[in-house]
């Protein structure tokens, strides 16, 4: 491991954990745009990681899936780079690269030897400032044709790729920002037009709505120097608006049941949760681990260990910018049905409900937590993504320590609290998905669910 990031985690019986020490200076151009720098010279490599404060929660009626079409958009040249060269040009270098779109923001990351810094930053400075002046219909329409076809060899022809899409339509309203997927609809992606894209550029890619890390073999007196030369020039965009929490409210189970290409019935369990940096999302992760993290989870002991009746089940606690789900997934074994599965899952949240975990449950789970926490910053672009997340949604870079601190204080009253208010014979979303013609296995309400 990196010898800025060496760590103590957390076991049973521990007195304190080490502290992350991941140094980070932040500064901000006159333009709007923060910079982040984080110095280590472990290894003669940068990551660049560029973040704009726009997912698909921004989107309109009409236009979803544009803010992932335009991610595509950001690969195809700029007034400087040609066609197609970014890749080229990163490749070249011995680097690697990619973007990805969210509900709450869009990213684009470089990773190559640290001499080649220079350059990285003047062509994400030219497509911030300059894609407009090389757009044109012909690389808007093959864009458009990559992702429809994205969409259904990760969506449409995966098995079970369109529950995870139905699963939050059922869950928000129609005009939440999390209601619709990231991917968009072919029907909207098809009606998105070159003015589109100049407007949706125009609106989220200032300077003033992104923020640029650069992690690795540098100096911040270096990166200052870099930063204003290429992106000072770029005006600034209109004000962006910070989203507000909005999360959703169920008043009754909401069940759905889809018949898909599969052998075996699965079942997708999903509650209105709570927004990223909510004091009750740690508990809720912390239940999650317990509940199904692993072969060590609860349900894993109970349903698929002991009494055989599923394949494979999984728990998480989604946080975003604005709302969350708690979401418990169940796969059954061949020809077993969900109704079963159901009603053993409700009961096992409410024991945990009632009687709390264990302590050494609870530690278990957070010691899971930080050590994925701690291993996710292995490298430079690791660090470089989590600093971004920081410095975009909380105005702070270096917020590592204060993050697994929340984690670190759940206790076991906090998570039979969470359990109850959250879980427990509470409204909720059963979306059963059973192989083609086999409704029957589909899940049904029982004396134990609301």
């Amino acid at each position: 491991m990196r010898p800025l990031l060496l760590a103590a985690l957390l076991l049973p019986g521990t007195a304190t954990a080490q502290a992350l020490s991941v140094p980070a200076e932040t500064f901000t151009l006159p333009n709007g745009l923060t910079v982040v720098v984080h110095e280590d010279h472990s290894s003669p490599l940068v990551a660049v990681n560029v973040w704009y404060h726009v997912g698909s929660g921004r989107e309109v009626a009409g236009r979803r899936g544009f803010a992932h079409l335009f991610e595509h958009m950001m690969f195809q040249g700029s007034a400087n780079v040609a066609d197609e060269q970014h890749f080229a040009l990163v490749q070249d270098a011995g680097g690697t690269l990619n973007g990805s779109t969210n509900t709450d923001r869009t990213n684009y990351f470089e990773t190559v030897p640290a001499n080649y810094l220079a350059q990285m930053l003047w062509l994400e400075a030219d497509r911030m400032g300059w894609l407009l002046d090389a757009l044109t219909q012909q690389k808007l329409d093959n864009q458009r044709d990559v992702v429809k076809n994205e969409r259904r060899q990760n969506y449409e022809n995966r098995p079970y790729g369109p529950a995870s899409i139905r699963v939050n339509e059922l869950l928000y309203p129609d005009d939440h920002p999390y209601h619709w997927p990231t991917i968009g609809y072919p029907s909207d992606l098809s009606a998105a037009s070159l003015e589109d894209v100049s407007s949706f550029f125009k609106t989220w890619y200032g300077p003033n709505n992104a923020t640029v890390v650069v992690a690795g073999d540098v100096s911040p007196a270096e990166v200052r120097t870099l930063a204003t030369k290429y992106f000072g020039p770029i005006p600034a965009g209109p004000p962006v608006a910070k989203p507000v929490p909005r999360p959703a409210v169920l008043t009754n189970d909401v069940r759905e049941t889809t018949e898909d290409r599969v052998t075996l019935a699965r079942l997708i369990l999903a509650w209105p949760g709570v927004e990223s940096w909510n004091a009750d999302q740690a508990p809720l992760g912390v239940l999650a681990g317990i509940l199904g993290s692993g072969k060590t989870g609860r349900l894993y002991e109970r349903l698929v260990y002991t009494e055989q009746l599923a394949q494979g089940v999984n728990a998480f606690n989604g946080s975003a910018e604005i709302a969350g789900s708690f979401n418990v997934q169940l796969t059954a074994r061949d020809g077993a049905g969900l109704t079963q599965l159901e009603r053993e899952t409700l009961e096992e949240i409410t024991r945990l409900a009632t009687d709390g975990p264990t302590e050494a449950e609870v530690q278990q789970a957070i010691t899971r937590a930080e050590a994925a926490s701690v291993f996710s910053l292995v490298s430079v672009a690791g660090v470089a993504d989590r600093l971004n997340s920081y410095q975009t949604f909380r105005g702070q870079a270096d917020l590592f320590n204060q993050d697994l601190a929340r984690t670190r204080a759940v206790t076991p009253d906090d998570v039979r609290r969470v359990a109850r208010t959250y879980l427990d014979r509470k409204p909720k979303v059963a979306l059963s998905v059973v192989p083609l013609g086999h409704p029957e296995l589909a899940a049904q309400p029982t004396e134990t669910t609301p």
